[in-house]
């Protein structure tokens, strides 16, 4: 990027003058906006050349930029670039799904080196899901000896989560977990910066970072497995909430005369419609029935039908799982409808296991988004896959302990780490 097409960082954005804070203002701008040169980061922060020059020495000492060549000369000599240096350190990425354990060793910009899934029930409780997970980390561990230094890790659970003490907060499905301090668990047994955060805000950030809304300020990610949740991501910045449920769409109401049951205690929430769970329930009572003859053959054959199933059906031609589906994605436009008139993102992203049925979802997401979202609202708006389709969770979450580890707060615990000098 050349130096007279970088924006200037807002002033409540700005450093304060300390040491620490311009190194990571330094570093957020040459990951996150590819700024590569000195005079790049003095126009983008209003910093004077010696101070920027003399920040950039010491991240090049611990080891956090690294140079990458010279850049494009402007009329004298040409520049040395920057690159952020990913290859710095690791840290793990940790996704517990309500069926399974992911768990991903990756480096600073979230590319796994190594990753790892188990089937598991997250009904069996915080005390033998963490200690799995243990189990899985230290397997990876065991498997790269000359791996750089564990920094971090971070972890997305499938529920409200807040962030600040990286407790569960009255989970809905997972029995056990509520307040269970997750974090120090993990602490105690690492030694490193743990950071808990609800899943889809975690895949949101892998998206942001590292996937298909690179570059956008102002985007919805869709998780739709399971269950169903949306991360938001306003100005550049995951936006929590108040109490970091903001984006919890599971429970809107999309039929208020629906009988259907929800675990929050409702009914006609949009999850009765549209999840991994919904599409399971309505599928075997099709195949018990006989609707759908491909959906019977499996039951006859597993003992049960998934979503999984219904896509797998649906992509043979299955008139009934197509019906399914179609139906699945108007719901879930409708519950977003009213999300994009109100945050009018660029992007929506969709992700979650029920979205590798992408082909045959979408089309009837986006027929009912188009068709009744603001023409504003909707004059540019996109709506896409997740590039990172199973692993986001993991990516997710290892990116989330990066932003930490990378802020003022823990800088000088990371760089610490590297070098044993604090910035």
């Amino acid at each position: 990027m050349d130096g007279r097409d970088a924006v200037r960082v807002p002033p409540s954005r700005l450093p304060r003058s300390t040491p620490t804070t311009m190194s990571a203002t330094l570093v957020e701008l040459v990951r996150t906006q590819g700024l590569a040169t000195t005079n790049d980061l003095c126009d983008a922060t209003g910093m004077g050349r010696t101070v920027v020059a003399q920040r950039i020495g010491h991240l090049l000492e611990v080891g956090l930029l690294a140079r990458r060549g010279k850049g494009r000369s402007t009329g004298g000599r040409a520049p040395r670039e920057l690159r952020f240096h990913h290859e710095a350190a690791t840290v793990f990425g940790v996704e517990v799904g309500v069926t399974s354990v992911m768990v991903g060793l990756t480096s600073l910009d979230g590319a796994p080196l190594e990753v790892r899934e188990d089937a598991w029930s997250v009904t069996r409780g915080p005390e033998e899901t963490l200690a799995r997970i243990e189990a899985m980390m230290r397997e990876i561990l065991a498997a790269r000896p000359d791996a750089p230094p564990l920094a971090g890790i971070g972890v997305g659970l499938p529920c409200p989560v807040e962030f600040a003490s990286g407790r569960p907060v009255s989970p809905p499905i997972l029995s056990g977990w509520d307040d269970y301090p997750v974090r120090e668990w993990l602490a105690s047994r690492f030694g490193v910066g743990v950071w808990v955060d609800n899943e889809v805000n975690a895949m949101a950030l892998g998206e942001l970072r590292a996937g298909t809304a690179r570059g956008l300020d102002d985007f919805i990610y869709v998780k739709v497995g399971t269950g169903i949740g949306a991360g938001l991501v306003s100005a550049g910045r995951l936006h929590r909430g108040a109490q970091g449920c903001a984006g919890d769409i599971a429970h809107l109401c999309i039929d208020p005369a629906s009988t259907r049951q929800c675990r929050c205690g409702k009914t006609g929430c949009l999850q009765t419609f549209a999840s991994g769970n919904a599409l399971g329930r309505t599928a075997t009572r099709l195949a018990k029935s006989g609707e759908s003859r491909p959906l019977a053959r499996r039951l006859a054959e597993a003992g049960e039908v998934t979503a999984a199933d219904v896509s797998a059906a649906a992509a043979q031609g299955d008139p009934v799982c197509l019906d399914l589906l179609s139906t699945a994605g108007e719901r879930l436009g409708e519950a977003l409808t009213s999300l994009i008139n109100i945050f009018n993102p660029a992007l929506v992203v969709v992700g979650g296991g029920v979205s590798m049925a992408g082909d045959l979802l979408l089309p009837s997401l986006r027929k009912v988004v188009y068709e009744r979202s603001l023409p504003l609202a909707t004059r540019d708006l996109r709506v896409a896959l997740s590039e990172h389709a199973d692993r986001a969770g993991v990516v997710g979450a290892a990116l989330t302990a990066v932003e930490e580890l990378l802020g003022p707060a823990h800088l000088d615990e990371l760089t610490t780490l590297l070098t044993g000098k604090a910035s």
